[in-house]
């Protein structure tokens, strides 16, 4: 707890580091609510293994579940203090792929189509304790992917046949009446790039299907009629009692190229 000490909100600012993921930019000046968080991604090696053989994520009009889902089991939050956790996708490139059967393998096939609408996901348990957060794994098993531009179920809209990479925000809920001021500081971002995908309609390699069938009880369906999340939706935010940091481009993260996504592999 001494890491915590200090006024509702305050404290000096951290010193630079990294955590378990591969986060943004360093940690220097953010608050130390959020400085000290780290997180380690769940299922980690399922997520390798899709990843060798090039992650695809299924959109559909309707929303369709990720898998594997992402999870995460959180620590370094300080136990007393309110956190919102939310996810967004950033797209890893300007291309559009197509996927050749003969080589089993993406190839670019032009510039990437027009943005889809920035959306957020905010987990269902927002806001909670940090004590919370970090008594049990944190599962984002609600999001949904879509590739209708005009969803109204707040689902993260996505194009197909272009690739992405979720990225995972912890915000802490700052007290302070002017807490917009510090927005900046009030958060810690962690992106795992053995979560990278290619959004599809369809699988196009069979090796995929075979490994999400294989690992995934629930491939064949799922329920519907889930309470839906609450979404920030370009400049309209639902509802919330605190301000939004405005997260930085996944170019600060580092390159974005991905080695390992699984391309011309045989």
């Amino acid at each position: 707890m001494a890491a915590f000490l200090g006024g509702p909100g305050e404290g000096p600012p951290c010193g630079t580091g990294l955590g378990w993921a591969g986060e943004g930019p360093g940690t220097s000046s953010k608050n130390r609510r959020v400085c000290h968080a780290t997180a380690r991604l769940e299922m980690g090696s399922l997520w390798e293994e899709f990843n060798r053989l090039g992650t695809e994520m299924i959109v559909t009009k309707a929303g369709r579940r990720m898998f594997p889902t992402f999870q995460v089991k959180l620590s370094g939050l300080d136990p007393l203090a309110d956190y919102v956790l939310l996810m967004d996708f950033i797209p890893l490139d300007d291309k559009r792929y197509r996927y050749a059967f003969h080589s089993s393998s993406w190839l670019a096939a032009g510039r990437a189509d027009p943005a889809a609408p920035g959306r957020v996901h905010f987990h269902p348990d927002s806001p909670a304790k940090g004590a919370q957060w970090m008594r049990q794994i944190v599962s984002f098993d609600k999001l949904k992917l879509t590739n209708n531009l005009l969803d109204d179920n707040g689902h993260i809209i996505l194009n197909s046949m272009h690739r992405y990479q979720p990225r995972f925000h912890v915000v802490f809920v700052d007290p302070r009446r002017d807490s917009e001021r510090f927005a900046h500081q009030n958060f810690k971002s962690f992106s795992f790039p053995e979560t990278q995908f290619m959004a599809v309609t369809a699988y196009q390699n069979h090796r995929i299907t075979q490994l999400k069938i294989a690992s995934n009880p629930f491939a064949k369906g799922f329920r519907d009629g889930d309470p839906e999340p609450c979404v920030y939706v370009g400049a309209k935010p639902c509802t919330l009692p605190y301000p939004l940091p405005t997260f930085p481009p996944l170019s600060t993260y580092g390159p974005t190229t991905a080695p390992t996504f699984g391309y011309g592999q045989q």
